[in-house]
């Protein structure tokens, strides 16, 4: 699995996303679920974390295996990207970076 960086503006702000790529020769079936460890490095924050929203709901994943490990659908962390650059667009906008007064 490879990584590009995307760069999409929010409001006054450009944000970078990292995303997963995988390539043609590897099997669709094998890249659908992440590891919680995976889905840390594409977010660019703690296992702590990933766990976190995982458990909270925000990002909805499976329990799988003897162990339950955690695996989360590429489409959903996908989701929740788009969400997140949702609630982030909006609150730029009702928080206007120095309070600037409108005329």
């Amino acid at each position: 699995m490879s990584f590009r960086v995307l760069t999409r503006p929010v409001g006054y702000v450009c944000v970078e996303a990292v995303i997963a790529t995988v390539p043609e020769e590897e099997s669709d079936v094998a890249q659908r679920f992440l590891q919680l460890a995976e889905v840390s490095e594409i977010l660019n924050i703690s296992s702590a974390q990933a766990y976190a929203l995982v458990r909270s709901g925000e990002l909805p994943a499976i329990k799988i295996g003897g162990r339950g490990q955690w695996r989360v659908e590429a489409t959903e962390l996908e989701n929740y990207i788009q969400r997140m650059y949702a609630e982030t667009k909006s609150f730029v906008q009702a928080h206007p970076f120095g309070g600037a007064v409108e005329e």
